[in-house]
């Protein structure tokens, strides 16, 4: 969508690179246009267009509606993923009062970007883990895995510009995933450091923390199932896919299997557990 007119603004104020950029010249006008009625003994200067970074389209009975923005298109693991799409499914959920989506790098991994979610929920009080948990099943039966975020972002308020709209710069400062991996706590056993391992080499991450969430640190449907190939391989166990949805921590994942061996021994007490054997220190 391009607006133009004589209400239109020169240009940004000091920002020639901007205003070269989002100013442009006007292809339905010339110099020799006349620009009013009144002003018709003499040229005008050309008009320009300001593109407004809307996307927008003529209907039939000639409204326009509104699609999104086309400067919140991003691409994430090679598919290009509009933003306002993510923030637009995630605002039908009953506890969201509102929401912003941004993609985000992260030189710890391998300045991999991620989507990053940033929630105010209608009730202050709302459990935070527990809303993070609803967010991402309800966005996984209405959106593809890739454009589920990586990460939710519960806060009371979304910080604002002088002029009212979303400050997105400064919700980049708001790194709750940058804060989890500063404080880490390490694997304390042999299945705990084998899960580690295996999250590192599919997350691409120097350290995980065993109370690090999955999902938070960048997991997705796709890794998840590499994930759990990894595992029942390791481990020689029949592992649903389901359980590293259901157990997105080390620990938990770890606390999992360990009780899936003791079951086995349990019930077949000459049977030798290989796979645990294998990861014993």
């Amino acid at each position: 969508m391009y607006i133009a007119g004589d209400g239109l603004a020169r240009g940004y104020l000091k920002r020639p690179d901007l205003t070269a950029e989002k100013f442009i010249p006007n292809p339905f006008s010339s110099p020799s246009t006349p620009s009013s009625p009144s002003a018709s003994s003499a040229p005008s200067a050309p008009s320009a267009l300001y593109k407004t970074g809307d996307k927008a389209r003529y209907l039939p009975d000639g409204n326009i509606e509104f699609l999104g923005r086309i400067d919140y298109q991003v691409k994430i693991r090679g598919f290009r993923i509009e933003l306002g799409e993510i923030e637009a499914v995630l605002s039908q959920h009953p506890e969201v009062k509102t929401a912003v989506v941004i993609a985000k790098e992260y030189q710890s991994q391998n300045n991999n970007s991620r989507l990053i979610a940033y929630i105010t929920p209608i009730q202050a009080e709302t459990a935070t883990d527990e809303l993070k948990t609803s967010l991402r099943s309800f966005l996984e039966t209405k959106l593809p895995s890739y454009m589920v975020p990586s990460a939710f972002v519960i806060l009371e308020s979304i910080p604002l510009t002088p002029n009212g709209k979303i400050d997105r710069r400064s919700l980049l400062a708001v790194d709750e995933i940058g804060v989890k991996l500063l404080h880490q706590v390490p694997p304390r056993n042999s299945t705990e450091e084998a899960i580690a391992t295996i999250w590192k080499e599919v997350l691409k991450l120097e350290q995980v923390g065993i109370y690090d969430n999955f999902f938070d640190l960048g997991g997705n449907s796709l890794l998840a199932t590499r994930i759990n190939s990894r595992l029942r391989q390791t481990f020689e166990l029949d592992l649903p896919l389901r359980s590293i949805f259901e157990k997105p921590t080390i620990m938990a994942m770890s606390e999992y299997i360990q009780a899936i061996q003791i079951t086995i021994e349990q019930q077949n007490p000459n049977i030798p557990t290989t796979g645990r054997k294998e990861i014993e220190l």
